[in-house]
């Protein structure tokens, strides 16, 4: 890993181990930063090869010489991974290897965060920058100094500064031109009142991280990638994703549970009638979290929330049909499957009139319980 692009990735056990079932091929990492969970992946899995992608060149300088060692089982680009498609496409035209994963290590880099010259941190002065793709044109200045105090209002308070988002956007217009972080902070400051600047962390955080999601349209582009990274990957292979934020763990989080249940529309505790199919299952129910001990020794990834699914193929099934655990995105439960062909049996013994009655209402229950776990 480069000493000037340096980066602790977060939940790298995690990371590795949701990768060791996937079948050969290779891993996306379509945020690949210093390369950290990169490198990990291949040291560890030696039947994968790895793409990287990221928006961010002094990143992918970094995650090129941490990646070296491993020759022509890594690559890396400098790309969005909204474009994930067409980048897979134009890196396989020499290979013919299939996608067995995507990895997905969303916000803002420890690198990015420490240089003030990036325009990221509050906690430093520097121009009132925050493009992660330096190329692009739009910076946080444009924005603080063009967009309409509408605009502002809707972008802070759509992003947590809801009731001091109208006081912060006139105090904006009012100091413009504000060019530089340090200036930006103080204008913010000034505000906020006393007592709530005293609680909820520093007053210009959710200022900053609005500015930062709007610059380089992070929610924007969020679900067209993962959609992608879905529709690529084979059966078997696997999506992980890391968010930082709540905004991008929704935004994963309604995508796989509709990958999972196939966008069924059919109502709770009846059998799917609408013909959904399912591509994908969770790997674990919620959101998993880094321990204690990770986040004593990197307090960054305290707001880390992982999700993991894996592709499944297609099975045709009738109208009548219930929803299966395994294509609502969960692992079937041997309790409760037991349980209900224990009281099929039953019904079918002493009352065979009414066993599709009984079978329905059971199988019902069974399909309310398991989808809730899905949630």
């Amino acid at each position: 890993m480069s000493r000037d692009f340096a980066h602790t990735p977060v939940m790298v056990d995690d990371v590795v181990s949701l990768f060791e079932p996937v079948p050969p091929g290779i891993i996306v990492d379509a945020t690949v930063g210093a390369g950290g969970h990169a490198a990990a992946l291949l040291r560890a899995h030696p039947h994968l090869s790895l793409l990287g992608i990221d928006r961010d060149m002094d990143a992918v300088r970094a995650a090129r010489a941490a990646l070296g060692p491993f020759g022509r089982r890594a690559r890396v680009v400098h790309a969005r991974f909204d474009s994930l498609t067409e980048i897979v496409a134009e890196a396989s035209t020499a290979r013919d290897e299939p996608v067995s994963g995507v990895l997905f290590d969303l916000g803002v880099s420890s690198p990015q965060l420490d240089r003030a010259e990036r325009g990221f941190s509050y906690r430093g002065d520097g121009p009132l920058d925050m493009r992660m793709d330096r190329t692009q044109v739009l910076s946080a200045a444009d924005v603080v100094n063009a967009w309409s105090e509408a605009d502002l209002v809707q972008l802070l308070a759509a992003n947590g500064e809801g009731r001091f988002a109208r006081r912060i956007a006139r105090a904006v217009i009012a100091a413009r031109p504000v060019l530089s972080t340090g200036q930006l902070v103080e204008v913010v400051k000034r505000v906020i009142p006393a007592a709530a600047r005293r609680r909820g962390g520093h007053p210009a955080k959710r200022v900053f991280q609005a500015l930062r999601l709007a610059v380089n349209e992070e929610l924007d582009v969020l679900g067209p990638a993962l959609d992608q990274a879905l529709s690529l990957l084979v059966p078997a292979g696997r999506c992980v994703v890391l968010a930082y934020h709540s905004g991008e763990d929704r935004i994963v989080k309604d995508r796989f549970r509709t990958a999972a249940t196939g966008g069924c529309s059919c109502p709770p505790g009846l059998p799917c009638a609408c013909g959904a199919q399912p591509t994908v299952r969770l790997l674990f129910r919620g959101a998993r979290m880094p321990s204690a001990e990770e986040v004593a020794a990197n307090p960054r990834a305290e707001s880390a929330r992982m999700r993991a699914v894996e592709r499944v193929e297609p099975r045709a099934s009738t109208n009548d049909e219930p929803r299966s655990a395994t294509l609502v995105g969960t692992m079937p439960s041997p309790t409760v499957s037991q349980a209900v062909s224990r009281a099929v049996s039953a019904a079918a013994i002493t009352a065979p009139i009414v066993v599709p009655v009984a079978a329905t209402v059971v199988a019902a229950a069974e399909t309310k319980a398991l989808r809730g776990k899905a949630a």
